[in-house]
This record gives structure tokens, sequence and C-alpha cells, in this order.
């Protein structure tokens, strides 16, 4: 049974490079998730750059959109699995083929769920990063809110079922749910 572990914060907060240092403490083979499409040239600059970074510290890459329980199951030889991030899954779940799906929190509460066994039939241990977005101003349109609505309720369906949750900030790893049970 995997470890899971959750790591929220803002953008710019330092929640990749600390679970990207946490896996690389780690023994085994290392799979990266990535769950953003390559949207535009800058975005797929971005990730070929993301993609040299890991792969010369030894990361396997696998591109996921959509199906991440499917990709965990297919992959048992990774021992440890960043996925990053759950808020473009969310946002890949909602928006297919530029078509919007009328998605709401219960089927979003149910896919995270679907997530979380996957994870917890991996062997070794999933990483999961995900962005904070509740913190701000309420979003002025309905699609806006809702995704805000979406993303939360999928955080904390993670963070409920996750051995450890960690809440970064400036950089800073700040413990909010630890193996201990804290």
């Amino acid at each position: 049974m995997a470890r899971i572990i959750l790591i929220t914060g803002g953008c710019r907060s330092g929640k990749s490079r600390l679970a990207q240092e946490k896996a690389e403490k780690l023994p085994g083979c290392k799979l990266f998730v990535a769950t953003c499409p390559p949207l535009d040239a800058e975005m797929r600059a971005r990730i070929q750059r993301h993609q040299r970074e890991r792969e010369a510290r030894g990361w396997l890459t696998a591109e996921e959109e959509l199906d991440l329980a499917g990709l965990l199951a297919s992959r048992p030889e990774a021992e440890v699995v960043l996925v990053d991030c759950l808020t473009l899954w969310v946002n890949n779940l909602l928006f297919t083929a530029d078509c919007q799906k009328d998605i709401g929190e219960d089927e979003m509460s149910a896919a995270a769920r679907v997530l979380v066994e996957a994870c917890r039939r991996h062997p070794g241990t999933v990483l999961l990063v995900t962005n904070e977005v509740g913190m701000g101003i309420v979003p002025e349109n309905a699609l806006a809110r809702s995704y805000r609505d979406l993303v939360g309720r999928c955080n904390q369906v993670v963070a409920a079922a996750a051995d450890e949750v960690y809440l970064a900030v400036c950089g800073l790893p700040l413990p909010v749910k630890t193996s201990g049970g804290g």
C-alpha cells in the first residue's frame, strides 16, 4: 500500500520544488506524471526544459491529462510517483477538446476517490501537487467559481486520504498533516 503525500500552495510557492526534493530523497525508480497540456509555444518550451532537468536527475516522465488512475495502474515499476498537478487535472476534466463539461462537486469527489484508491494500490510513494486556489477573492463569473470549488473539493478528498499534507508558503513547507496523524 502506497504512502500518499499531498503538497499544496499558491502559484510560485515552491510546492513543485518541495515535492521533487522529497521524491528524490526516496529510493527507487522515479516517475514524473505531467498533467499540463502543451497549449502554446511558451508552455511547450517550459515543458521541454523541465523534462530535460528531470531526465538529467534520472526521472522518467509520463504525460497524462485525464486518466491518472489508469496511468498509476500501468506503471508499477515506479516506486516513487510525482503527479504535478491536480489543479490542471481538474481543469482537464472540466474542459476536454475545447468543450466545457458539466462536472459538479459530487463527480469531482468521485474522481478524486478513484485517484486516491489507485494511489493506495500503487507500490511505494505517490506525491501529488496541487494549488490552493480558494484563498483569494471570489471570482466574478460562474465558470471560475465552479473551477475554484472543484479544485477545493478535489483537494479536500485527497488531503483526507493522504498520509502527509504540506502547505508551501514562500518556498517553505508547513506541515499540515503528518504520518503521526497531525
